[in-house]
């Protein structure tokens, strides 16, 4: 049965009358969500090891990653609904079982097939997860300066975990060895399971049905896999190639099939299409598809140029995200502070044009860069940059929704921030490869022709990143809204939710 939960200051009240303060709620949330960020990226630098250790071929490989990334992305949307229909504390934990025991069954790994499958079911445990992660955020906390503080630690967590996925990567390869990269999440996910059971606040949506949209979820969930797949699949085979092209078509008609079951077939969708009527929660989404699109392939150009060309170990690798890391953390708390005054947008504007200056100034790099001279100036720009977008833009795709669908518009933001890394990931390094390709041609391939032509390809990649963060610029200007029109959707909320419960009934 669910209760209500009475904010008394900082103060949670839970089911059986305890107290919890506010901030115990948001660390046992923002752990969840730090250790699925991270293990998208943790792997990166222990590829090599990996390979040697479980004799992978160079072509299984890639699905040391490609498997976490194909069902976290599918099963996203399907988390964030479970979530607000069966409980978020429930799914929460359910999400963080899955993930931590499929962490140990990774690291004991003996064989391809071993790990990733281990990997398959670390992403689903993370999209059952993530969404939750949000949605207990913004269920739990009234909507004002009160959320907006929680969303800027989740932010600063979200994105911090990502670019310190390379330097814990590096720092528990060279000590440990690479099976330590899984091992790590089984501590901390046994003694957060133990905290959220006793100390999360339970929630779901006050819905007159209790009814998952089972053939939404299999569409919707079958369609982000086959379009995610087949982008994973052109590191291998051509973008006009068969093994590309069938599985994209695939994807593309079941998602078709998915948005005409939500807007007329189904007495109780998976995601009701009404919610992109908001233009807050449209344009958040729309902006964080397309800034991680740029900046999650560009974190990937990195670490390879830096061990690939400039001859720099795991753990130096890791070390030069260290600034990155900790201004996207510190910019991501200074502009919590700062969303309620100016609001979103004008944050999102400038956080994005500062990354894509960053960006714009990487594309400059050669073959005998240094960090202190080429490389530490953008690494603080786009750190910077980052910083200040991903709170606003958090902010912004769940401003004005109720509590009612905030698991849907948690489901959804992660689903725009996945997809988008994976589509942009999966362009940017097929970009990156030709430019390279074309730089070596037929010429015999000496050391410093091939750091010259990696070089080439990175810079290349660097460069439409930045665009792409110019167009997401032009795009936050138009989609989203100003201070004052997020205003009036917050002031009639009540209203808002008492019809959508009318309508859900």
């Amino acid at each position: 049965m669910e209760t209500d939960h009475h904010r008394h200051g900082l103060m949670f009240e839970l089911d059986d009358g305890r107290r919890v303060p506010s901030w115990l709620v948001l660390a046992l949330v923002c752990i969840g969500q730090f250790m699925v960020v991270l293990d998208a990226s943790i792997v990166n630098v222990a590829l090599p090891s990996i390979q040697r250790d479980l004799h992978f071929s160079s072509t299984n490989l890639q699905w040391v990653v490609n498997a976490y990334t194909l069902t976290f992305a599918g099963f996203l949307l399907l988390g964030g609904r479970a979530a607000d229909l069966f409980g978020r504390r429930r799914i929460f934990l359910l999400g963080l079982a899955v993930f931590t025991a499929s962490s140990l069954l990774g690291g004991l790994s003996q064989n391809e097939a071993w790990l990733i499958a281990a990997r398959a079911l670390q992403g689903i445990g993370a999209a059952i997860l993530a969404p939750a992660t949000l949605t207990i955020l913004t269920a739990t906390y009234p909507e004002g300066p009160a959320r907006t503080w929680a969303l800027g630690a989740w932010s600063a967590v979200s994105s911090a975990g990502a670019s310190a996925g390379a330097l814990l990567g590096g720092v528990l390869t060279d000590f440990l060895t690479w099976r330590w990269i899984l091992f790590v999440n089984v501590p901390v996910g046994v003694v957060a399971l133990a905290l959220s059971r006793r100390h999360l606040p339970e929630s779901r949506a006050d819905m007159a049905h209790r009814h998952l949209d089972l053939a939404g979820a299999v569409t919707v969930t079958a369609g982000l896999v086959a379009v995610v797949f087949a982008l994973v699949r052109t590191e291998t085979y051509s973008w006009g190639s068969p093994q590309v092209l069938a599985p994209l078509a695939l994807g593309v008609a079941l998602l078709a099939v998915f948005l005409v079951l939500q807007g007329r077939f189904s007495k109780a969708p998976l995601v009701p299409l009404r919610i992109f009527r908001s233009r807050s929660v449209a344009g958040g989404n729309v902006v964080m598809f397309m800034m991680f699109g740029a900046l999650f392939g560009s974190w990937y150009f990195e670490t390879l140029y830096m061990q690939r060309v400039l001859g720099y170990s795991p753990l130096q690798a890791g070390l030069a995200f260290l600034p990155q890391t900790l201004l996207i953390a510190a910019g991501a708390q200074v502009t919590s502070r700062l969303v309620p005054r100016f609001g979103p947008r004008p944050l999102i504007l400038l956080g994005t044009l500062t990354a894509a200056a960053g960006l714009a100034w990487l594309a400059l790099i050669t073959p005998s860069s240094t960090f202190v001279g080429d490389l530490l100036g953008p690494f603080v720009l786009i750190g910077l940059g980052m910083g200040l977008a991903v709170t606003p833009i958090a902010v912004a795709g769940t401003a004005g929704v109720a509590r009612q669908e905030a698991g849907l518009a948690s489901g959804l933001l992660n689903t725009s921030r996945t997809v988008g890394a994976s589509i942009g990931l999966a362009a940017l390094a097929t970009v990156a490869a030709n430019r390279t390709s074309s730089a070596l041609g037929h010429l015999a391939v000496t050391p410093a022709r091939n750091a010259a032509a990696l070089t080439d390809g990175y810079a290349l990649s660097f460069t439409i990143a930045a665009i792409v963060l110019l167009v997401t610029t032009a795009v936050a200007l138009v989609t989203l809204p100003s201070l004052r029109d997020l205003r009036a959707p917050a002031q009639g909320g009540e209203r808002a939710a008492r019809a959508l419960e009318l309508e859900d009934a």
